[in-house]
């Protein structure tokens, strides 16, 4: 599963927002039937509701947590607030998908403004249930500093896609 890590550091993923790590648990993504891959892009309007994100590995004694994060804010050539969080859920039973876990920062609707951004989903393998705190803040978020402080280690599993602005002609 080593070659899974391949397009998280073309797209820098691995660098700018995690360190380098096996792929151990096979994750899905997709919103609206639509499988989310490593830097395709995907338009604002299509990921509107939260995707569904199915955790393929462990077991129901197993847990683990979610996090989406953009790592380009405000834009990718000076991301100077990177990074900020769209969503967290912890304590997803392994073998199922996230609708199972309690979601402790709600889905906040990728809005990007300036460039193309890449909005990451990373999984972690929780030690033990109910152990995760939430940030205070969306802003300045940082996926290693939250892995640390809740005892998370390296990622299980990642995935991102790129998004941009809309503009009216491209919605056709």
């Amino acid at each position: 599963m080593a070659r899974m890590s391949e397009p998280l550091i073309v797209g820098r993923v691995i660098g700018d927002v995690l360190d380098s790590f096996t792929t151990t648990i096979k994750m899905s993504v997709s919103y609206n039937n639509k499988q989310v891959c490593n830097g395709h892009e995907l338009f604002p309007s299509v990921v509107t509701i939260k995707p569904r994100v199915e955790v393929q590995g462990g077991d129901l004694r197993s847990f683990f947590t979610l996090v989406m994060t953009d790592p380009d804010v405000p834009g990718p050539s000076d991301p100077y607030l990177r990074e900020h969080l769209h969503w967290i859920v912890t304590d997803i039973p392994g073998t199922t998908d996230a609708t199972f876990g309690r979601e402790v920062v709600s889905y906040e609707i990728p809005k990007p403004n300036i460039g193309i951004h890449r909005f990451v989903f990373v999984l972690f393998k929780q030690k033990s249930r109910q152990s995760v705190t939430p940030p205070s803040s969306r802003d300045n978020f940082n996926a290693r500093s939250f892995a640390a402080e809740n005892d998370l280690g390296l990622p299980v599993a990642a995935v991102y896609f790129n998004a941009q602005r809309e503009t009216a002609a491209r919605r056709r």
